[in-house]
């Protein structure tokens, strides 16, 4: 075998171990979107029936709570960025980055003062190697979310945006920036504010709500609306975030068995490429030897044919 045979069957040898393994991780991304689609699924009547009791409250109380009144002039907006705490998952990072980045550049067109949070190794990393300050990061659970991280994301920013802006470096407006989960083959960066919830907002969750022939429910309070929306409204927020992040989960698996898909199929192509090349070089090289043989033997015939003259 020609040197140049060999060093075409090694690279055979290992873009086939590289096909396997991307292989194996776009069956393991697969079987994981189904795992998270049902999460999704299992966590909606909760978030929907969460949503008619706050909306049902806020629109049908006469209440002046600070969660759910737009500040005259909001000073300071907290930004929640999802993004995983592994790669291979083609822009599924990026894109939810760059989707924070322009809100970011929105509320400081606005005269904000952006506070920045961050879940996901990935989006930690960006902001680390900018030297940017986070107000708060977490990761190790993007790949598969509980409530009880929720819970644990949830803490600071409710904490923060019941603190005065002026004396206690509180916040005035809660957004968050994730990835939705459309489609196997879709999936897009969202930007979503939480609170405050302003009229529009409480009126459009209220439409939505009864668009399939639900009325929403009215509410006696004991002892006032305040306190009950102070209940409600903790459970409101870390609700979103939890959807946020089972969004976010099955959108990174499908990402990521869109790309494997994409790097095993570039691995085949790839291989049948390099076949090509190496029996293209494995006949060259029997050509020559067949060449070598011929003239060999013709050689001996001629010195033969000399001799016997």
């Amino acid at each position: 075998m020609g040197a140049q045979t060999r060093v075409y069957k090694r690279r055979i040898k290992s873009v086939t171990a590289t096909k396997k393994i991307t292989r194996a991780m776009e069956m393991i991304a697969a079987s994981r979107i189904v795992k998270a689609q049902r999460k999704v699924a299992a966590s909606e009547p909760y978030a929907k029936e969460l949503t008619r009791a706050v909306t049902a409250v806020a629109s049908g109380a006469q209440t002046e709570h600070r969660l759910l009144k737009e500040a005259e002039n909001p000073k300071r907006a907290a930004v929640l960025l999802i993004t995983s705490d592994r790669g291979l998952a083609g822009g599924y990072n990026s894109n939810a980055i760059k989707a924070a980045e322009a809100l970011t550049n929105r509320l400081a067109g606005e005269g904000k003062e952006v506070v920045h949070h961050v879940i996901g190794r990935k989006g930690v990393t960006y902001y680390d190697f900018r030297q940017r300050p986070v107000e708060k990061s977490w990761i190790g659970f993007s790949d598969s979310p509980e409530y009880a991280d929720a819970k644990q994301v949830a803490a600071p920013l409710i904490e923060a945006i019941t603190r005065d802006t002026e004396t206690e470096g509180g916040v005035d407006e809660l957004y968050i920036v994730y990835t939705e989960f459309v489609s196997m083959m879709t999936q897009s960066p969202v930007e979503r504010r939480m609170l405050p919830l302003t009229e529009d907002a409480v009126a459009a969750e209220g439409a939505k709500l009864e668009k399939g022939s639900e009325v929403l429910p009215l509410y006696e309070f004991e002892p006032s609306a305040e306190d009950v929306l102070d209940a409600l409204l903790p459970r409101y927020v870390e609700s979103r975030i939890y959807n946020a992040l089972l969004q976010a989960a099955a959108s990174k698996h499908a990402a990521t068995r869109r790309a494997m898909k994409s790097a095993t199929d570039n691995a085949e192509e790839l291989i049948k490429s390099l076949t090509r090349l190496a029996n293209a070089a494995r006949q060259a090289d029997i050509t020559q030897e067949i060449s070598e043989i011929v003239g060999g033997a013709s050689a001996l015939a001629d010195a033969s044919a000399g001799s016997d003259r």
